[in-house]
């Protein structure tokens, strides 16, 4: 374990539900509010919370607008969050001695 450092972990983005956003997003790069809500198993509250913190750190991007006459928040990933997302992948690959992190 001698790449790993625990400090370099992303707090941010180490929390179970911004992780599992985290994760989802780099698959789909997009989701509206109800998909996300419903494939993470959270309430509106707990996962409105964690996305605002995810957009605070510019890792996601919310834009709120309407279908038909129903409102619809989309939340999409950034440049930012991808590329963060992909050094917090390092960091747990350098932590498991499967990556190349810290060399």
């Amino acid at each position: 374990m001698s790449g790993f450092d625990h400090k370099k972990l992303d707090e941010v983005i180490h929390g179970r539900v911004r992780l599992a956003v985290m994760s989802y997003l780099m698959t789909a790069r997009s989701a509206d509010f109800t998909e996300l809500k419903s494939a993470l198993e959270v309430s509106d509250g707990n996962l409105s919370t964690h996305l605002k913190k995810l957009e605070d750190a510019g890792f996601v991007l919310q834009q709120k607008g309407f279908a038909g006459r129903k409102p619809q928040t989309t939340v999409r990933l950034t440049e930012a969050g991808d590329a963060a997302f992909r050094r917090y992948l390092e960091e747990i690959a350098a932590m498991l001695g499967t990556g190349r992190a810290g060399e």
